[in-house]
């Protein structure tokens, strides 16, 4: 079922508007948390452009749509939105579920600016309709590698449950740490308990477990057997994909959710319009805002730049990714052909490797930045 109209959509559905399809995970199976975060800041530049005077008068309006973690789902959603005459098509955080829409958007040639979604192959073929803010998968994942070694962690195993991003993950973790002396192996969480899965750490002398599992489970109680394991207390935990960026997995595990780095897409420090988007961006949050709520920030701002200059037509808009620079929350946006990514690409967003303060698990520390 598609997500219906919100207020301001409802308001504003007449040729007066310039309309933006959003795709974005807002019930279960989906990582709720994240969509609700990448639609909050959506919503406050869209807010922001209208405060300003629109797109030369007229007013932007997002047509929402809920992928709820679902590829068929998605694809469905760019076949409607294209349909209902949207200019573009933005948004997404699955990875799977964002390549599911950019292939299907490239068919139809709409516009798609993919928010959140990092896996290298959203398009098989090379494609002018499809440009990323969030960094690619391979070259995050490598920088979390290098994290590991860093900190002296080279017999790294992986739980793991199929799926082409977890997949693709442990692909570009094993090329980048097997050069420099390290090993991945890989546990399968569907066939092991938690309890079978720590047993198969201490057999496999792991000094490093890595979740590349779902969220909330199995993910929760493989930690929970993991911490309360004395075999495993020096065990690194890590999980790359960035689930304990989120307030509900603080919630869950408490101080056993903490010291467990993940990635994150946000400078060091943010400039002045950082930290102006990241104060608005608490206040309707109601609690810290994550790197994914000023991806959303940065999408809108950037389309709505591309909509001023170069009009609202879907040809003038894909030709328009070469030219884009765009100041956002977290650097000039510039989009450019990156080998082996099929689509336009921010080649620099600033990438984090961040984990919870065991002392203070409610505090974000920076551990290694790139």
């Amino acid at each position: 079922m598609n997500t219906p109209p919100s207020p301001s959509e409802a308001e504003h559905t007449d040729s007066s508007s310039v309309r933006l399809g959003v795709l974005v995970p807002l019930t279960r199976p989906g990582w709720v948390e994240a969509g609700r975060h990448l639609l909050a800041g959506l919503e406050l530049a869209v807010r922001e452009v209208n405060d300003a005077g629109g797109i030369g008068g007229r007013h932007l309006e997002l047509v929402i749509r809920d992928t709820a973690a679902d590829p068929e789902r998605a694809a469905a959603a760019v076949d409607e939105l294209a349909g209902l005459g949207v200019a573009a098509v933005a948004g997404e955080y699955h990875s799977v579920v964002a390549r599911a829409a950019a292939v299907r958007a490239d068919a139809l040639g709409v516009p798609f600016l993919c928010s959140s979604a990092v896996l290298d192959t959203l398009t098989e073929q090379p494609t002018e309709w499809v440009a990323r803010l969030a960094p690619a998968q391979s070259r995050g994942w490598r920088v979390y590698a290098d994290f590991l070694l860093n900190t002296g962690r080279r017999r790294i195993v992986v739980a793991t449950q199929p799926s082409v991003y977890w997949a693709s993950g442990t692909r570009v973790l094993r090329e980048h740490l097997a050069s420099r002396g390290g090993t991945v192996a890989e546990l399968d969480a569907n066939a092991l308990t938690p309890e079978a899965l720590c047993d198969a750490l201490v057999d496999h002398g792991a000094t490093a477990l890595l979740l590349l599992v779902g969220h909330p489970e199995p993910a929760v109680s493989i930690v929970r057997a993991v911490r309360g394991d004395r075999r495993l207390a020096k065990i690194l935990i890590g999980a790359p994909a960035g689930q304990p960026e989120f307030a509900e997995w603080a919630a869950a595990l408490g101080k056993d959710g903490a010291g467990i780095p993940f990635l994150r897409y946000l400078p060091e420090r943010h400039g002045p319009l950082g930290e102006r988007v990241g104060k608005e961006l608490r206040e309707r949050l109601g609690d810290a805002p994550s790197f994914v709520a000023f991806e959303g920030w940065d999408t809108v701002t950037v389309l709505a730049e591309v909509l001023r200059s170069h009009g609202t037509e879907r040809a003038a808009i894909a030709d328009s990714w070469p030219r884009v620079a765009v100041e956002g929350t977290r650097g000039t946006i510039r989009f450019s052909r990156t080998p082996g990514i099929n689509a336009w690409q921010w080649a620099w967003a600033p990438i984090q490797v961040v984990d919870r303060d065991p002392a203070e698990p409610n505090r974000l520390r920076v551990l290694q930045a790139d």
